[in-house]
């Protein structure tokens, strides 16, 4: 008969978490981001819901004040703490996947340093995930405390997003569970422009939703500015579909038979004996044609560069150092 406490063999047999943090000035948030996920890490231990040997991977996205100073002391006096610091600022999405990709542990946990991600919420991920499911989305259970000028303007691109084909979870960002196998499937995808949101429904594998109240940020500044979103969201379209390729084609359709409809109005309307208003058939129908072809190499471009940059096939990331805990350190844990 086994001596071991059912209680101990569960902790014995507890899965390793890993939290990817990815940061970007955010030096003011931080003493209390670490603290609340250092409580929550042993929480989860105490529970058997996580190993002890389980760690919090902040990566450095090149910031410019004193995030990686703090970090990296925090490393020196804590063991479950990583830092990856990246050579230069690559971007929210680079840095969240050289977090991912540095990641051994069996669940890997993403959200953001600003705490608008509850911590709290991932408990209930951790159950989720042990009732089976791989991939587990945090999604927020509403938006009105969003302005109007944010609000409308996210329904808008998700039914865009909708209308052209691609499979996202709506207002979901970047607060997800991955198990080993589905964050193995992930790391498989080779593109330079990174759009994780409609990458992580294409792998397949069960997922589930928790829902969750998003928090106002603790402090410090959002690094997403309107034209940074702006930026995210035609990647996540141009990354994910061809549809703005396709109605290109519609539209020089349409005008096409525009034109050929104005052409026969004009001749009815000459064979009736009436005079042709001559600058309003020429300047508006020119306008008009000239307005869809500037639209249609605007698209064409957007496509050509990203083919561009693939081509290239530049690193994602480069990383400056990885900071972490002797190894004997971790071996007393």
């Amino acid at each position: 008969m086994s001596s071991i406490h059912p209680q101990n063999e569960e902790i014995a047999n507890a899965p390793t978490l890993s939290i990817v943090i990815p940061c970007y000035d955010e030096e003011l948030v931080l003493p209390e981001t670490l603290s609340r996920l250092r409580t929550l890490l042993d929480d989860l231990a105490e529970e058997g819901a996580i190993a002890a040997e389980s760690t919090l991977l902040f990566v450095d996205d090149g910031s410019k004040d004193d995030t990686y100073r703090f970090l990296s002391e925090a490393a020196t006096e804590d063991c479950r703490v990583e830092v990856l610091k990246l050579s230069r600022n690559f971007g929210h999405q680079n840095a969240l996947f050289a977090g991912l990709a540095h990641s051994r542990a069996d669940f890997t946990l993403s959200m953001d340093a600003d705490l608008q991600d509850d911590p709290a919420v991932i408990r209930d991920m951790l159950v989720a995930a042990k009732e089976g499911a791989k991939v587990v989305y945090g999604v927020r259970r509403r938006r009105d405390k969003d302005r109007l000028i944010k609000r409308v303007p996210a329904r808008l691109y998700y039914r865009i997003l909708r209308l052209v084909g691609i499979e996202i979870i709506e207002d979901h960002a970047d607060f997800r569970l991955l198990h080993r196998d589905a964050l193995n499937a992930l790391l498989q995808f080779d593109e330079v422009h990174l759009f994780l949101r409609g990458m992580v429904p294409l792998i397949g594998f069960p997922s589930r939703i928790v829902h969750y109240d998003r928090a106002e940020r603790f402090a410090g500044e959002t690094k997403y500015s309107p034209r940074k979103m702006l930026r995210l969201a035609l990647d996540g379209i141009t990354s994910f579909s061809a549809a703005p390729l396709h109605l290109i084609a519609w539209l020089g359709v349409l005008v096409s038979l525009s034109a050929i409809g104005l052409a026969i109005w004009a001749l009815i309307i000459r064979l009736l004996g009436h005079a042709i208003p001559g600058w309003a058939s020429i300047v508006v129908p020119l306008y008009f044609i000239g307005g869809i072809q500037l639209l249609s190499l605007g698209v064409i471009g957007i496509y050509l560069s990203k083919i561009y940059a693939e081509s290239k096939k530049r690193p994602r990331y480069i990383v400056e150092a990885f900071t972490r805990a002797e190894s004997s350190c971790r071996e007393q844990r």
